[in-house]
């Protein structure tokens, strides 16, 4: 045997990597992160990009360590920090209270909240930031998704084990876990101790932590097995009680955006706990049940117009539609492609915003504080989907505050996010 061949035959029993005198070898590959809203390949293939020196990319990925880096010095947040619990007792009972209720009295020792509280739609009340959990959950929802994603794309270690622990706070460690339910969610001061329309506090962005804990699996450091069987069973418990609770019930039942988002996290939820079929299920449901009676043939969506933050409800289910779509993708279900009756379609509702999206017309419905950039997301999904129109619209967009991250998670966000 030559030279050549013994090195040859070294270099393959070692299974070196080399494209010298043996040829190449084929290199083993990770697989793709098993997001439930995210394309896993697609990150894939963008993380390449990005390490073969993408110019444009490692812009974007340098404005999210920008915001991603605040993140390092804040938290963990934990449910059990509230001044008081719950109205059950439990302190790690998730509670919330309604935002567009305000009190109507003075209080007084005798009235401590004001009651009785009166409705004012699209005027939020202070209070709400205070004295419940509402904000400290959007910080753990929006906290692990943006370190996490900084993880993926940089490797930075700091971002996953932060990531970690402010996930491990708010739902595994017994001492600071949030049961998982949320039956005290958008509480009215002495009316209701919690409401079904609730569920939006987690419907409106929890599929951002599910895809969270898809991209820690593919190997973060500080992400344990433990972590993940966790994380996975109070998924589970959480699938459980919103199938089966009457608050769940009552919220997948609603005809607009709340039944929505209703229906995407339940698909994102089964879908990452391994239940394709619930997921397969409730996307095909959404055709008939939801895109039929709610957009319009026009595109507009007339529920969300009676709104006095009509732009903003109207970005904001098709958040909602556009995610539910991309998880319908991974169990074999093209939401953009259903028609209605009438031509009713998630095309239509994207093109209906475009004269507005791109400043070519003003938005001609009630609207208390118009934010162009809010269809920036939606209207890309819309163009990634095929939508010509949308496709042309792209280079009129606005970008939001800390920059146009589509790149980076090419899943539509709520980008003039307001609670409710």
């Amino acid at each position: 045997m030559s030279a050549r061949s013994r090195l040859c035959v070294l270099v393959t029993v070692l299974a070196a990597f080399t494209t010298g005198i043996c040829g190449p070898v084929a290199a083993q590959t990770t697989p793709p992160p098993h997001t439930a809203v995210l394309d896993g390949a697609r990150l894939q293939q963008t993380k390449a990009r990005l390490d073969r020196g993408d110019p444009q990319l490692r812009r974007t990925v340098r404005a999210l360590t920008v915001r991603v880096d605040k993140w390092l010095d804040q938290g963990p947040w934990t449910v059990v920090d509230k001044p008081r619990p719950a109205p059950g007792g439990d302190v790690h009972d998730y509670l919330s209270q309604a935002p567009y209720w305000w009190p109507s009295q003075t209080p007084t020792a005798d009235n401590p909240w004001g009651c009785p509280y009166v409705q004012r739609d699209g005027e939020r009340n202070p209070e709400v930031d205070s004295g419940t959990d509402r904000q400290d959950v959007e910080r753990v929802f929006d906290s692990a998704y943006d370190l996490s994603l900084a993880w993926y794309y940089t490797g930075e270690k700091r971002y996953a084990r932060k990531a970690g622990q402010v996930l491990r706070t708010w739902f595994l460690d017994p001492a600071t876990r949030m049961n998982p339910h949320l039956e005290h969610a958008q509480f009215i001061p002495c009316k209701y101790d919690g409401r079904a329309i609730g569920i939006i506090d987690f419907s409106q962005s929890y599929t951002s932590v599910l895809d969270a804990l898809a991209l820690l699996d593919t190997g973060a450091p500080g992400w344990s097995g433990k972590d993940r069987a966790g994380m996975t069973e109070w998924n589970t418990d959480f699938l459980g009680w919103l199938k089966d609770s009457d608050f769940g019930k009552q919220e997948a039942a609603a005809a607009n955006n709340h039944g929505t988002f209703y229906d995407m996290l339940l698909a994102g939820l089964a879908y990452a706990t391994g239940d394709k079929a619930l997921a397969r299920r409730t996307v095909l449901d959404a055709r008939g049940k939801r895109i039929a009676p709610q957009i319009a043939a026009d595109g507009s969506q007339p529920q969300e117009l009676t709104r006095t933050r009509s732009w903003h409800y109207s970005t904001f289910d098709l958040v909602a539609y556009t995610r539910l779509a991309a998880i319908g993708r991974h169990v074999g279900v093209d939401l953009w492609a259903y028609r209605g009756p009438d031509g009713q379609s998630l095309f239509k509702a994207v093109d209906y915003l475009l004269p507005a999206a791109t400043a070519a017309a003003a938005w001609p419905h009630p609207e208390l504080e118009f934010l162009r950039y809010a269809a920036t997301d939606v209207v890309h999904a819309a163009a990634d989907a095929g939508d010509t129109r949308a496709r042309r619209a792209v280079a009129s967009l606005e970008a939001p505050p800390g920059g146009d991250l589509w790149a980076l998670r090419p899943a539509a966000e709520q980008l003039d996010s307001i609670a409710g």
